[in-house]
């Protein structure tokens, strides 16, 4: 076996039964890693100078396929069921074997990177993977040394650099689980072993399980130590004011926090703790479907040489993108680090949060397009974490609108009970005095495909004078069913769009379609109000 890279460690290859692989690349720079991937066919170069490959079968996450070992140390903290699936350690171990044996005569690739901008929660996390493109993937997307090694060292007591032992995450996309003697619904598996610090995944290409796989074991892990690891984006103002960003996919988390004049902390996945806001990541992971320069040019300029671009539609003489076919997939992805944005911050590391904002995209046309919450109402919301999928966006979608709730804006990645989160966020808000808004990015003057989706320009404005506090001194109206508050004017923004109900031609059919969603909204909260008695009225 030949060894390539730096930092070569035979035992660790022996202990996790990896040391008859053909040759193994470690900590291979990305320009190394794009020659492999290049020489190995595993994608083409854009006339920028990205990477751009395919995922295959899968161009998304496998929610259904993901699982947690039902073993000791975690068995009784795991918020087992529909979002955490249970595997038994035979089960696992017949998989380890698998993809060893699976493994055993490939090249393999290897970076040492972290989980967690900040010194003192960061997590060690060394990733395997069967591509170049993978290990190029992970290497742009998580934490690197070299990008944090002027984090101070921690003054906190009782934390140490080691707070956390290092997970290992094994990506063989062609291995394949045998159903019937696994116990597993399909072929497709990411199995996290809290006890081994071990996460397996095969039978899929699609590089978004790697970082989501860190991102449920900071959210496993995290908690304990009174750290709120959220599904958010964050920027700072020139004050040094931080806003954090929360929403699903397609909201605007990306599109908003890439904000020319703030600083991007960045763009996904972030931990509030004691000493404020932190990154998890070192890179940006934006959705490219009907990209242009005109309206994201910061991501635009971004996707050049050392991104990744999954799944994106390429000329094959020209090797122009074409950001508008949603031929392989509507999920078209990028994956860039986040110095490829000009007004970063790195390290990745900023104060508590003065704003928060809740995005939506409400395909119903209900919710106004800002409102301010009260904290009570931001637990409720957040508990909920709303927006609505509309046809085109997923297969098997009618020509209706459907409400999506996902708890914390991130239920997927969730180990534990939402309402765990939520209590350490009412915690936090009250004692930072964080402003919460509520923006919805989706629809106005009707359902979709009767009203207009509420304009970009008048979101960033909206969202500008929120964070600004432009709208501290501003009049704000009572909306009577979800009991938002709404300010009366805002300067470059109609006043007519502000109040929902009176940008429908008829004022009852939006009491209707208001009162419709509202239910939906509580039928999906009372999974959580035995927990939550203290912000029923909110409800």
């Amino acid at each position: 076996m030949a060894h390539f890279g730096k930092s070569i460690d035979q035992d660790y290859l022996e202990f996790i039964g990896l040391n008859h692989s053909k040759n193994t690349f470690w900590n291979l720079p990305p320009v190394v890693l794009l020659e492999h991937a290049i020489h190995r066919e595993e994608g083409m170069l854009a006339a920028k100078g990205g990477l751009v490959v395919q995922t295959g079968k899968f161009t998304g996450r496998s929610p259904k396929d993901k699982y947690f070992v039902k073993e000791p140390t975690s068995e009784k903290v795991i918020w087992w069921g529909t979002v955490n699936h249970e595997l038994s350690e035979k089960s696992f171990d017949h998989l380890y074997h698998q993809v060893r044996e699976y493994l055993a005569e490939k090249d393999v690739y290897i970076q040492d990177l972290y989980g967690g901008a900040h010194h003192d929660f960061r997590l060690p996390v060394r990733i395997v993977t069967e591509f170049a493109w993978h290990s190029l993937f992970a290497h742009q997307l998580l934490v690197r040394e070299d990008m944090y090694s002027s984090c101070l060292a921690s003054n906190l007591s009782g934390i140490s650099e080691n707070l956390f032992q290092s997970y290992t995450v094994i990506c063989a996309p062609g291995c394949l689980a045998d159903t019937e003697i696994d116990g597993l619904s399909s072929s497709t598996f990411i199995v996290i072993h809290p006890g081994r610090r071990t996460v397996l995944i095969g039978g899929t290409e699609y590089a978004g399980e790697i970082k989501k796989s860190v991102f449920t074991i900071l959210n496993y892990l995290l908690p304990e130590r009174g750290v709120l690891p959220m599904h958010c984006s964050a920027n700072v103002g020139k004050a040094g004011d931080t806003t954090l960003f929360f929403g699903l996919s397609g909201t605007g988390k990306t599109t908003l926090s890439a904000d020319r004049t703030r600083d991007l902390v960045g763009d996904d996945e972030h931990g509030w703790s004691p000493r404020g806001v932190f990154n998890f990541e070192g890179g940006c992971y934006a959705k490219c479907i009907n990209l242009s320069e005109n309206s994201e040019p910061e991501i635009w300029k971004a996707l050049r040489f050392g991104a990744v671009l999954e799944n994106v539609v390429l000329d094959p003489v020209t090797r122009e993108l074409d950001f508008e076919s949603d031929l392989l997939t509507e999920n078209t992805r990028a994956a860039y680090p986040i110095n490829h944005i000009d007004r970063s911050r790195i390290p990745g590391i900023a104060g508590h949060p003065s704003n928060i904002v809740f995005l939506t995209a409400d395909a119903f046309g209900v919710l106004p397009p800002i409102a301010k919450l009260s904290h009570e109402q931001a637990k409720y919301h957040f508990l909920n974490g709303y927006t609505a999928k509309i046809a085109g966006t997923e297969r098997g979608l009618g020509k209706e609108p459907q409400a999506t709730f996902s708890a914390c804006f991130g239920m997927p990645f969730l180990p534990l009970h939402p309402t765990v989160y939520s209590n350490i966020l009412e915690k936090l808000l009250q004692k930072h005095n964080t402003t919460v808004w509520l923006v919805n990015t989706g629809w106005s003057g009707g359902v979709y495909g009767t009203g207009k989706r509420i304009a970009l320009e008048y979101t960033r404005r909206m969202v500008e004078a929120a964070i600004d506090g432009e709208l501290e001194n501003t009049e704000f109206t009572p909306e009577p069913i979800f009991g938002l508050s709404i300010p009366k004017m805002i300067n470059g923004v109609p006043a007519e769009i502000l109040s929902p109900r009176n940008t429908w031609p008829d004022p009852a059919a939006y009491d209707v379609q208001a009162r419709k969603l509202a239910d939906l909204f509580q039928k999906n909260y009372e999974q959580y109000q035995q927990n939550d008695l203290d912000i029923s009225a909110a409800a």
